[in-house]
């Protein structure tokens, strides 16, 4: 899992930013191999191949979109006018590392979260 680290590092060091968390299921001798993704190089039935990497396309999908929806609710809650720390919308992007009016689609998608209502069936 990536290390958590202040705010202000985010800018320091943009590689670092965008290197992805470890994945916790992935055996750690698998890491060290950059050839190894969950043994997927090793299947001879293209059969079996298709159907584990369906599988795990899925997941990761549905991993990205979760990880998308706690984005968008962490920008809402940074953003929140009753916070005496707030921050704007142009601050949020520039951490993020979206655009200003996609920061503030996502801090009003994490609002309507928030509020336990259903952004997708708008």
């Amino acid at each position: 899992m990536a290390e958590p680290r202040p705010a202000h590092d985010q800018a320091d060091d943009p590689q670092r930013r965008l290197r992805p968390a470890a994945l916790i299921f992935e055996p750690p001798e698998a890491q060290e191999d950059e050839e190894h993704f969950f043994d997927l190089e090793s299947m001879e039935d293209p059969g079996e191949l298709l159907a584990r990497a369906t599988e795990l396309a899925v997941a990761f999908q549905e991993a990205a979109d979760r990880a998308t929806e706690f984005q968008a609710i962490a920008a809402a809650q940074l953003a929140d006018p009753k916070r005496f720390d707030r921050i704007s919308p142009a601050t949020i992007a520039e951490r993020a590392d979206w655009s200003e009016d996609y920061a503030r689609r996502m801090i009003e998608f994490g609002r309507e979260m928030l509020k336990g209502g259903d952004p997708a069936a708008e």
